[in-house]
């Protein structure tokens, strides 16, 4: 398994507490790069108000960095592409009841 590998696997425990789902099968990690023991996460919030953001980004941060061999992460906010219900897996979008 990859370093990046590693890190999506470890940003699945990450939970987004308004919808008690994990941030990769809600589709908000667009990207994760791995350069020696540094991760880069460029991820996207369900909204640009989102209560949450701040807890997520943390808990984002310290998910990676919890990770064998990852000594340092960058998590940042992008806004495009926007996230919508088209970016969650399949299972995620049943589960909240999204019919795409």
């Amino acid at each position: 398994m990859s370093k990046e590998e590693d890190v999506r696997k470890a940003l699945m425990n990450v939970v987004d507490p308004e919808l008690h789902m994990n941030i990769v099968d809600l589709g908000l990690v667009y990207k994760i790069s791995v350069e020696d023991t540094a991760a880069h996460i460029e991820m996207t919030l369900t909204s640009p108000g989102c209560p949450y953001g701040p807890y997520l980004l943390h808990m984002v941060n310290e998910a990676a960095e919890k990770v064998e061999g990852i000594d340092a992460a960058q998590v940042d906010v992008v806004w495009e592409p926007p996230w919508g219900p088209d970016k969650m897996t399949e299972e995620a979008r049943l589960e909240l009841g999204f019919d795409i």
